[in-house]
């Protein structure tokens, strides 16, 4: 084995948003961090929707202030039932508005979000970053160590997976994961549109799956179209003009004239789930705990909420953060998270790809009873946002009327 140039109690794999955000969080709690990976990329055509709790985790490791000229707000959300199903659901409308709240959250590129993390990190006196891949992992009853593709290995008591759904670490550990691959693939782009969005998002309910436009600052918006791979293909062919035109069909002109910018990426839909959080002195955040369709803006939010509870895990167990008990408690505390959010993404997905009247049923009178009833919304609009919250504003008002 090559000899051990690094050894921090805190070793993070992985240089994306998860990973560059691991490392602030831990170093700004006061663990020394040794964090490995390539340069973070800084090509990314896609936007990351963060929600107002994961705002303020972007804020506490100071990144938040450079990052917000950049983002639009999300004021209102709205699902439009885009099928042409015998059933139907109601469109159904969430404002921030109604639970107190200014903005759901802000809608950021990543070509900027990555950049800023890795700038931020590259001048933190906390961080060791070691630019180069993971080759192999060994893991003993003491560290974790990860042998380099420059010859060198670094060690940490405890080591962060967050290197990815394919994540090497992960499969270091021996944890096992159930897969699912969806018939399905998003085509990602940006593009322009003659109406303002006014802050709003709109999810199109869809036969192939969601449709998302979520604005950016000016008359831009984001967008993650859900359709079969080959028809994914198919309009990533298109010339400028001509995907402008689908896209505006698809969208019911909500927006007026849309002009696509460049640079389409399609990803192939999957769904994964640990079968354990944390084994053997390595613990899974963001892609490596949880793969799921992009509904409802769930994904970095849930990584975000990942890495503030190891970090908690992480504080009371400061003598060994990678200790089997501190391993135990952090997946004791992620687990109901990471399996309700997962499981609702992946059902509403089901439900939408499904020609059985039973699911269009649900789904429709699911999203009915939301529509209609609103402290049923406001429920699901706090829990969106901070998990318990929901119940604990429940309480708060049964405890109002029990005074009154």
């Amino acid at each position: 084995m090559p000899d051990t140039i690094s050894n921090s109690p805190i070793l993070v794999a992985g240089t994306g948003p998860a990973g560059l955000i691991t490392a602030l969080g831990f170093a700004h709690a006061g663990f020394p961090v040794t964090l490995v990976g390539p340069e973070a990329n800084a090509s990314d055509g896609r936007t990351t929707a963060l929600m107002n709790p994961a705002l303020k985790v972007l804020d506490r490791i100071g990144v938040l202030g450079e990052l917000q000229p950049v983002a639009a707000p999300l004021k209102i959300m709205r699902i439009v039932d885009a099928t042409r199903r015998l059933i139907r659901s109601p469109v159904v409308t969430f404002r921030a508005s109604e639970i107190d709240e200014e903005q759901f959250g802000l809608n950021f590129p990543n070509n900027v979000l990555n950049p800023v993390l890795a700038k931020v990190v590259e001048v933190s006196p906390g961080i060791d970053w070691r630019k180069s891949l993971v080759t192999s992992w060994s893991l003993d009853g003491d560290t974790a160590t990860a042998i380099l593709a420059d010859g060198t290995s670094v060690s940490g008591a405890l080591a962060v997976a967050a290197d990815g759904r394919l994540s090497p670490a992960r499969e270091a550990a021996g944890i096992t994961t159930a897969k699912r691959t969806y018939p399905q693939a998003a085509l990602v782009l940006n593009f322009g549109h003659r109406v303002e969005h006014g802050f709003v998002s709109t999810e199109f309910h869809t036969e192939t799956g969601p449709c998302t436009q979520v604005p950016l600052p000016g008359n831009r918006s984001s967008l993650v179209w859900v359709v079969e791979p080959e028809m994914a293909k198919e309009l990533a062919a298109l010339d400028d003009a001509a995907l402008s035109v689908k896209v505006e069909e698809r969208m019911q002109s909500m927006l007026g004239r849309v002009s696509v910018e460049p640079g389409r990426q399609i990803y192939p839909l999957s769904a994964a789930t640990p079968l354990r959080f944390a084994a053997k002195r390595i613990a899974l955040v963001g892609e490596a705990a949880h793969v799921f369709p992009p509904i409802g803006a769930q994904g970095l939010n849930l990584g975000i909420r990942d890495i503030d509870d190891l970090i908690d895990v992480a504080l009371k167990n400061q003598g060994d953060p990678g200790a089997a008990a501190a391993l135990a408690a952090y997946d004791f505390k992620r687990r109901p998270d990471i399996l309700a959010r997962s499981g609702a993404v992946n059902l509403l997905n089901m439900s939408l790809l499904s020609d059985m009247l039973p699911a269009q049923m649900a789904r429709s009178a699911g999203l009915g009873l939301l529509g209609g009833f609103a402290p049923l919304r406001a429920f699901f609009m706090r829990e969106g946002l901070r998990p318990g919250s929901g119940f604990a504003a429940l309480a708060g008002g049964l405890r109002e009327q029990i005074r009154r």
